[in-house]
Order: C-alpha cells, then sequence, then structure tokens
C-alpha cells in the first residue's frame, strides 16, 4: 500500500490506533474513540476495495457542492478505500469513503487513524449504522459497498431483503448493480423476478442497466416480456433503452405491437425516441 500524507491544518492530531498485536476488535476500538470525541473529530481507517470502484481525489467540497480540485490525476484506480466517520457530540454525524491514495485534509479538526482493520469487522461496524439517519445510512452502505470480500456481499442482501425499510433496500439495491459484479447480479435477478413489491422491482431494473455484467441485458428483457406489472415493463423498456442500444431497439418495438397495455406502448415509443440517432428505427 502506497503511503498516505495527512495535512491536518494547525490544530489537527493524528493518532495511530490499534498498533499492538493482539488487538481488540474495531467495534471496541470505534467506540472507544466515539465516546472520548465531546468535539468534532474524524476517525478513519483503510480497507480493501472492489475494483474499479470509482473513488477519486479530483474534487473538494464547497458550498455548492462538490467542485473540481487541482491535484494529480490517478491513471490506474488504487486497491483501498478510506473509510471516514465524522463524529459530533459523541456520535457519528457523516461517514465518507475516499479513495486509498488521496490525501487528507482535516482543515485543523482532530483525525483518528486506526491500523490493521478487518474488511469483516468493518463490515459490520458500518452495518450497524444502517438504521442511523439517512445521510449517516447512505454513507454506511455506499462503504460497505466499496468493500472487497463476501461479507460486504452478505449485508447488502439482508438490506435489500423484504422487511426492511424501503429507503434502505433502494440503496443496497443500486449498489449490488453499480459495485458488487457477478454476485450482485445474480441477487438483482432474483428480486427482479420474484419480489413481491412492483417499486422495488422498478428499483433493481435500474441497478441492472448499471451492471456491467453482460446477462443483466437479457434478464431485463426477459421483465419487459412477462412481469405482471405494466408499469414495472414498462420500466424495463425504459432501462433497455440508455442500456442496450441497438439490442434493445427490436424487443422496444415487439413491445409496441405486442403488449396489451396502452401505457406500456407510450412507454415504448418513448424509448424508442431515447435511443442514438438510428437505432430507434427498425428495418
Amino acid at each position: 500500500m502506497r503511503p498516505i500524507l495527512f495535512s491536518l491544518g494547525g490544530a489537527g492530531l493524528l493518532a495511530c490506533l490499534g498498533l499492538a498485536q493482539g488487538q481488540p476488535p474495531l467495534g471496541e476500538r470505534f467506540r472507544e474513540q466515539l465516546n472520548q470525541q465531546p468535539q468534532p473529530a474524524w476517525v478513519g481507517y483503510t480497507v480493501p476495495a472492489v475494483p474499479d470502484h470509482g473513488r477519486n481525489c479530483e474534487y473538494r467540497e464547497g458550498s455548492r457542492g462538490a467542485v473540481q480540485a487541482p491535484g494529480p490525476v490517478h491513471l490506474e484506480p488504487p486497491d483501498q478505500v478510506q473509510i471516514l466517520f465524522r463524529i459530533e457530540e459523541r456520535h457519528v454525524g457523516k461517514i465518507r469513503v475516499i479513495s486509498g491514495d488521496c490525501q487528507l485534509d482535516a482543515d485543523g479538526v482532530p483525525l483518528h487513524w486506526i491500523r490493521d482493520v478487518r474488511p469483516a469487522e468493518s463490515v459490520a461496524l458500518l452495518a450497524s449504522l444502517a438504521a442511523e439517519p439517512d445521510r449517516v445510512r447512505d454513507g454506511a452502505v455506499t462503504a460497505i459497498a466499496l468493500h472487497a470480500g463476501a461479507a460486504a456481499d452478505e449485508a447488502l442482501e439482508r438490506f435489500a431483503a423484504a422487511g426492511q425499510s424501503e429507503s434502505l433496500r433502494e440503496k443496497a439495491i443500486f449498489w449490488l448493480g453499480a459495485a458488487r459484479g457477478r454476485r450482485g447480479y445474480e441477487l438483482l435477478r432474483r428480486i427482479v423476478t420474484q419480489d413481491a413489491s412492483d417499486h422495488v422491482r422498478d428499483k433493481a431494473l435500474f441497478a441492472l442497466s448499471v451492471s456491467k455484467e453482460p446477462q443483466a441485458v437479457d434478464t431485463m428483457i426477459s421483465v419487459a416480456r412477462n412481469d405482471a406489472s405494466s408499469h414495472v415493463r414498462g420500466q424495463a423498456l425504459f432501462w433497455l433503452a440508455q442500456k442496450a442500444g441497438h439490442k434493445a431497439a427490436a424487443e422496444i418495438s415487439d413491445a409496441i405491437e405486442r403488449d396489451p397495455d396502452t401505457e406500456v406502448k407510450k412507454k415504448a415509443v418513448f424509448a424508442l425516441q431515447q435511443l442514438p440517432d438510428g437505432e430507434g428505427v427498425r428495418c
């Protein structure tokens, strides 16, 4: 792992925790830090990441959101991510996930670094925050999704299961398609064909549209033909147009002729209009 540089500002503090053998579990070390921070502080650590995780350093947080910032452009993605928790009044107020080779600037706020973190313990810690308010929950699910290893797949599968809150299910379902490769695709295929909720199947279609697995297109085509909900069939056609281009044109045109629902036909016509020039014309 390449060394990480920390620029902490005038009052910054960097503490490296857990260097000794036989260190306590991550949850215990994290709670110790949490209870010791009456003032704002950051606690962070690094874990192995999924390939091509898409985090980068070429931005900064501004009053109007993320904006471009000067700095090196990393041509090859690192194989780790940094998980950062902002502590406010002994509670987690925000979670950020940043590429493993980014330099960090805490602007004078204390930053406490935990060493030698086991990925499965990190997933368990983050999963314990999934019931927190949206800002924390969304950061926790995103961080889990970018962990390498089966523990992250298992956590996202639990979050996507029936019985969880709809907002948690949606977040987990998105990341199954965006980051979890073949395992994520298999879970999405089950959800999009078996889940009782039309809304959840709709969200699973969007997740399939961002999946890099080639079989995702065929699954979307099957949903467009066979789903019991006209809304879901129409959404399948729309996302097919965004993802599959020429391969989708014939399927969308067939839906105009075949589907008995007028609303699906309207969505199919609209989907054809979204195809690149020339691909919406069936020869």
